[in-house]
């Protein structure tokens, strides 16, 4: 039985392969025509990797034996007929597992060892070195080996008190939070800092990422769970007991990782089948359901429709036996709705609101493509028609006028390479200020502020000030922008004027995003600069680990500004250029056709149809752009149907 997750997904994906196709089509009329400009086709490139790469990101985060593994089993993996993901009573899930599917690789399990945490590298930065992971591979025909080689998540290995706190894994200002010490006074820790499982699913083929994450100390030892992979979620699942409800370390995970307040948190009580009572009725089940749910919501600060209860075991058996009544007790299904509602609509709108802003650009630029065309076509038509019964003489003239005109015209390019010497000049500054350069610097003063210490007195302000340092920088490029902005429209007007072109400066792109991007970076990563965080900021490979981390989103949003730039510098400069050829280009059609006419008297009525020919071609153009552009922002706003393939599939 389909899940609605299920469901959607696979709509979503089939819309994602006909936008890509439709997107092919454009392109390909584009190329047709010599109408693919360097800035509008890398525009167009971006956009079909955005859709072809869009990926959907579902988290569950818990505490040990909340039922995570055994719910994603339900949701996702009931086809393969048993449980993949190991489930069992007690810890199960030792590290962060994350699920997906990258076709340049084999199905494979990757591990990393724990004591990669020591040196301070970041996951982002080791998922570039395949010599520090561990290969398992899989066979995904074999279900029962599949599931055994997925037992390696649950290794454990027992360390010293000493050894997990290096690892981060042991405080002694907070021992609720660590493993329990055994007779031989060693403690188990997990074997594994992360896991990656690259498997042929076909959900994920089609885009599908899930990451399992276990518990509050876990997620805490690694700060790329919290300031990265999470954040970067579509939704999050947080599970609870049914039976014990909100606890404190429940409570802690999210407070620390879960308390902001995205749209995209989902509550589970699971577990709902431990609460069946064989001497109490029905009735009394479900208003100890009901009140659980609220204290839940109240506890939590989330709305009553946020909450689910739900069990997984049942809803997992349920589905291998094809037992429809079965599913719907264990209210799997409304959770899947609500995911379902709240998941794929929303992806589809922000890739259909890039599809619509590109496709703007692309039509108000070959617009004036077109138009160009048009125009020096008309003018060849004029001059030609005016020669109907005309002499040899009066060719002759036009011939010494057109080389006239050319010459004229050649004094443009003067003052275009003076234009976008000074255009040069002024991106070169610009991007100065977003360099990785600059940012290194800036990062080193926080550095400086800080001292040989973790967690320097003013720690948090020195931070502070370095992201406020941060949005000056982003706002003077802002300002340098709408300068050189200013200068490309006056010189744009003038040559326009003097020469007859088209010039159009597009709008400059807003950097204000960038800045709500460094609001973002501050917020989430002062939790790291306290008191309650000390013990783990002084240890040597989380503090380069937080460094590194740190550098890295900073140089993402540097970087991604500088793209944007130059990307709108090319939008500026590539038209130009592109006029400049044309117009060359038509000073010699209109050349070679009067000397065409004038040496054979039959060439012009044929040099005239030509020129007829190639304007209907070019309304023709004009219309088929227009009506692939409608269709690609038609199917890109198209929206998602409602996915209820449960209880399609009950009443079928």
């Amino acid at each position: 039985m389909q899940s609605n997750v299920v469901a959607g997904l696979e709509t979503h994906a089939r819309w994602r392969a006909e936008l890509d196709r439709q997107l092919g089509a454009l392109a390909r009329f584009f190329a047709d025509h010599e109408l693919d400009g360097e800035a509008d086709m890398a525009r167009l490139r971006q956009l079909r990797e955005r859709v072809a790469t869009d990926r959907i990101v579902v988290a569950f985060v818990a505490e040990f034996s909340r039922g995570k593994s055994e719910l994603i089993n339900a949701i996702f993996f009931a086809d393969v007929g048993r449980r993949i993901l190991p489930a069992t009573p007690g810890r199960t899930t030792m590290c962060p597992v994350e699920l997906h599917h990258d076709g340049r690789q084999a199905p494979q399990l990757s591990l990393l060892p724990i004591e990669t945490r020591t040196q301070g590298l970041s996951l982002s930065e080791l998922r570039k070195r395949p010599e520090a992971w561990q290969q398992v591979p899989l066979d995904p025909s074999d279900a029962e080996a599949l599931a055994q080689a997925l037992q390696a998540v649950t290794r454990t290995q027992r360390v010293s008190v000493e050894r997990a706190a290096d690892l981060g894994l042991w405080n002694e200002e907070h021992p609720e939070d660590n493993p329990p010490r055994g007779d031989d006074g060693l403690v188990d820790v997990p074997a594994w800092r992360h896991a990656v499982i690259n498997y042929p699913h076909p959900l994920l083929k089609r885009g599908l990422v899930v990451i399992d994450t276990p518990g509050l100390n876990a997620i805490g030892a690694e700060p790329e769970l919290t300031l990265s992979l999470l954040p970067s979620a579509h939704a999050t699942v947080f599970l609870l007991a049914a039976d014990t409800g909100v606890t404190r370390s429940d409570l802690s995970v999210w407070r620390e990782h879960l308390s902001g307040s995205s749209l995209e948190r989902f509550v589970v009580l699971n577990k709902i089948d431990t609460l069946v009572d064989p001497l109490g009725s029905q009735e009394q089940l479900e208003r100890q359901i009901a009140s659980q749910c609220q204290e839940t919501a109240t506890t939590l600060g989330l709305p009553g429709s946020r909450v689910f209860p739900i069990s997984a075991r049942d809803a997992l058996a349920a589905r291998v036996a094809g037992d429809a009544a079965q599913l719907r007790r264990s209210r799997l299904p409304e959770l899947e709705q609500a995911l379902a509602a709240e998941l794929m609509p929303r992806q589809r709108e922000m890739i259909g609101r890039h599809v619509d802003e590109t496709a703007d650009l692309l039509r108000s630029a070959t617009l004036r493509r077109l138009s160009d065309r048009r125009r020096q076509c008309a003018e060849q038509l004029l001059e030609l028609r005016g020669l109907r019964g005309k002499s040899g003489a009066k060719l002759r003239m036009l011939l010494q006028r057109v080389d006239a005109d050319a010459l004229e015209f050649e004094g443009c390019t003067r003052k275009l390479a003076a234009v976008r010497s000074v255009q040069l000049r002024m991106l070169e500054s610009l991007l100065a200020v977003l360099s990785g350069d600059t940012l290194r610097a800036e990062v080193a003063e926080l550095q400086q502020a800080l001292g040989n210490r973790p967690l320097a007195l003013g720690a948090r302000q020195a931070f502070t000030a370095l992201c406020s340092r941060l949005r000056s920088l982003v706002a003077k490029a802002a300002g340098q922008m709408d300068e050189m902005r200013q200068m490309l429209e006056a010189s744009s007007s003038r040559l326009n004027t003097e020469f007859g072109f088209a010039f159009n400066v597009p709008a400059a792109p807003s950097l204000s995003r960038f800045v709500q991007e460094f609001n973002s970076i501050e917020s989430s990563y002062t939790q790291y600069l306290t008191v309650t965080q000390a013990w783990r900021m002084a240890l040597p490979g989380f503090r380069e680990q937080f460094r590194r981390m740190l550098l890295s989103r900073l140089r993402i949003a540097f970087e991604s500004a500088a793209a944007e730039v130059e990307l709108w510098s090319k939008a500026v400069a590539g038209p130009m250029d592109e006029q400049l050829r044309e117009r060359r280009a038509g000073f010699l059609r209109r050349r070679e056709a009067l000397q065409r006419v004038e040496s054979a008297s039959g060439e012009l009525e044929m040099r005239i149809a030509e020129l007829e020919l190639q304007d209907r071609q070019l309304d023709a153009q004009t219309d088929q752009l227009d009506r692939l552009l409608l269709q690609t922002q038609a199917l890109a706003q198209l929206p998602a149907a409602p996915v209820d393939a449960e209880r399609e599939r009950t009443a079928a």
